[in-house]
């Protein structure tokens, strides 16, 4: 899953930078005015606030519009057809419980459609029009809390968020299959992997370009910009979604980090932090912005023996997840075998759990090593209008 994230290209603001500040004077010479503190949501206001987005139906139009995604769990189910005939099934995150429908399509006796948010029941409402009742069980509420009748044979869900850990929803899935999974079930889908590659941003590169050719377009020349506009656009800590192509990669991706959702201790893994190294080796030359993080999923063949994969990397085809970017503070111009080497470590953002935290340490050539800390942002994926009264006054 994964809320609609819209890419901001701000610097400053909040209630710290730019201009203004806590206790700033307005700009017409108005009264100051004295910003009140945030108050610090806890987890289970956090967690409300996440489920509540998922009520909206346009965050779930862009999911089932993204043929690439449900066609792969489609098949991923179908392809387990065998192990899930006559057999229970839990859903975690239902959503409008399509996935829970293709278990049943592929012969489940009964499916626990779980779903936190109030899309809950527009989910029994497809159910009951598909004529299902009496397959798929539709349980409002979080899976962490939810009562079943019984222990499962299987568990579906869609837990990938932008950048593979944004959400923190595969720790609802952990959960579950502690609870509620039997000893051997199945996981569908069974394993995740997060690929790292160094790349250059074409929309970027155009972005930083157009000051110089301003004089071409009105005798003036403002050049001297494209400089602000690098710490602007690149200066910020934010993890940037953008749909790249095979072509702006600049060295072979490499697997990070490896997650089978069965193994024991995955949870302590994912809260400690889910790290990897990595080298690169530049194929030419060209100018690095940054680099790029995807991921893939893997479902069991079943019968047929051959895992299915779903793929969000750019040499394949384009799905609402995009890849996620991390920009060095400023274009680094690379060559042919132009050595790249460090370690990235994804964690639960601090102050909300729910946000993707990147820390990352990288070395270009001779360059000295760096260290850039990233995050998903509030405002990004929770609109202003469901932040805490100080939280939308100051946010920016």
């Amino acid at each position: 899953m994964s809320l609609p994230k819209k890419r901001k290209i701000e610097s400053g603001g909040g209630g710290g930078g730019g201009g203004g500040g806590e206790g700033a004077e307005q700009e017409d010479g108005g009264e100051r005015e004295v910003a009140r503190p945030r108050r610090a949501w806890c987890r289970q206001e956090r967690d409300q606030q996440y489920y509540e987005c998922y009520s909206d139906i346009s965050v779930h139009e862009e999911m089932l519009a993204d043929r690439i995604r449900t066609e792969a769990y489609r098949l991923g189910i179908m392809r387990n057809c065998a192990a899930l005939r006559g057999k229970t099934v839990l859903d975690v995150g239902a959503g409008t419980g399509i996935l829970s429908i293709f278990c049943v399509q592929a012969g489940a006796r009964r499916v626990y459609a779980v779903e936190a948010s109030a899309i809950w029941q527009q989910a029994r409402e497809v159910v009951r029009l598909n004529g299902l009742e009496d397959r798929v069980h539709v349980l409002p509420g979080q899976v962490e809390t939810v009562e079943l009748p019984e222990q499962v044979d299987a568990i579906v869900s869609e837990w990938m968020g932008y950048g593979l850990l944004h959400e923190s929803m595969l720790s609802s899935v952990l959960h579950a299959r502690a609870k509620w999974l039997k000893e051997g079930g199945l996981l569908l889908p069974a394993s995740a992997e997060l690929f790292l590659a160094p790349v250059s941003d074409p929309t970027l590169e155009q972005r930083l370009g157009f000051w110089a050719h301003v004089k071409q377009l009105y005798d003036v020349d403002m050049s001297c910009l494209e400089a602000f506009a690098t710490r602007c656009l690149m200066g910020p800590s934010e993890i940037v979604l953008q749909d790249l192509c095979g072509e702006d990669v600049l060295a072979r991706p490499q697997r990070v980090a490896h997650l089978d959702l069965a193994r024991a201790g995955l949870e302590q893994e994912l809260q400690a932090g889910v790290a990897g190294r990595f080298r690169f080796s530049c194929y030419g030359a060209a100018a690095m912005h940054g680099f790029a993080f995807w991921f893939q999923v893997t479902f069991p063949g079943g019968d047929s023996g051959k895992p299915l994969v779903l793929s969000t990397s750019p040499f394949h085809p384009v799905t609402h997840w995009k890849q996620a970017l991390l920009y060095l503070n400023e274009p680094v111009q690379v060559e042919q075998d132009t050595d790249i080497s460090g370690e990235i470590t994804l964690l639960p953002c601090r102050a909300n759990h729910r946000l993707l935290r990147v820390q990352l340490r990288y070395k270009v050539g001779d360059q000295e090593e760096k260290a850039k800390d990233f995050a998903m942002e509030d405002e990004q994926w929770l609109p202003s209008q469901q932040l805490p009264p100080e939280e939308a006054r100051l946010s920016r």
